[in-house]
């Protein structure tokens, strides 16, 4: 396994400042990825981290103050081309800029072309509590009865992503070891957290609820399945420890499939909601 300082998140979402308050410099880590591809979430938290760097607290706003600073509250983006595993640059945009809230723009560029294009929302994040959640409860097993999942899986595809994360799925819903079947619910259920013992903040969230095996797997979808879209909501600060973990496969349909995260804290707070649209296949699929 690489050194843990080499792959910890915070300095594998580094963006280094240029003369250019608005464009940075930053390296694609080769071990962050899904075979040679990057991984979404991974993309996402870095561009967020150059969101929030850009988005002022106003004095005047209700964090305003000398050492305030804003999280990336929701971020939707947008996966045109896979980036290279290398040196990248990221332009922002500051869209808007008020007193509760900031929109910010984020594009991913490699090669004078543009790769990955992201808008968040910089704000306050609230605190992780409900006046109302519809969502229904995680049914998980505890992580000590979960499996975890290593770095090669079926196929001799490497999750180089996992040497940095304590990825573990219920029995029930791991498609690697058997619970994959015809009928079977398209739905991966688990725990997660940094393996440097990092705990989890907002900014993770935006990694995290990327960072699973495709739910199609459990119905035998195969091999990468490419993020077009990817729309995520952090909904409050999490508590230290486990992040639940409910993945879960909505419409199959033309080579394409709409997908659900939702994240708990150790508290069994909602912190993290997801939504994605991707392209994948099957072994009967025809050509």
């Amino acid at each position: 396994m690489p050194g843990a300082d080499d792959i910890a998140f915070d300095v594998v979402t580094a963006v280094r400042p240029t003369d250019d308050a608005c464009v940075f410099e930053v390296d694609v880590h080769p071990l962050w990825a899904v075979g040679d591809k990057p991984n979404g979430g991974y993309l996402l938290a870095m561009l967020g981290r150059a969101a929030r760097l850009v988005a002022d607290v106003p004095p005047g706003s209700p964090d305003g103050g000398e050492s305030a600073s804003w999280e990336t509250v929701s971020a939707s983006i947008t996966y045109m081309a896979p980036p290279d595993l290398a040196p990248a640059t990221v332009r922002t945009n500051v869209l808007r800029q008020g007193r509760t809230a900031a929109q910010v723009r984020a594009v991913l560029v490699q090669d004078g072309r543009e790769k990955v294009d992201a808008v968040f929302v910089v704000s306050t994040v609230p605190p992780a509590t409900a006046r109302y959640d519809g969502i229904g409860p995680l049914d998980v097993a505890p992580p000590d009865a979960c499996e975890r999942l290593g770095t090669e899986i079926p196929g001799g595809m490497r999750v180089g992503l996992m040497d940095a994360l304590d990825l573990r799925l219920d029995p029930v819903t791991n498609p690697f070891t058997g619970a994959a079947h015809e009928g079977a619910r398209a739905e991966l259920r688990g725990w997660t957290r940094f393996r440097d013992g990092r705990e989890p903040d907002p900014l993770s969230l935006l990694l995290f609820s990327d960072a699973v095996p495709p739910a199609t797997m459990m119905i035998g979808s195969s091999g990468w399945v490419p993020t077009l879209q990817l729309s995520t909501y952090v909904r409050g600060v999490p508590e230290p420890g486990w992040l639940g973990l409910r993945f879960t496969a909505n419409l199959v349909a033309g080579g394409m499939v709409d997908e659900t995260c939702v994240l708990w804290d150790s508290a069994g707070r909602v912190v993290a909601q997801s939504n994605q649209l991707a392209r994948l296949r099957f072994p009967n699929d025809p050509g």
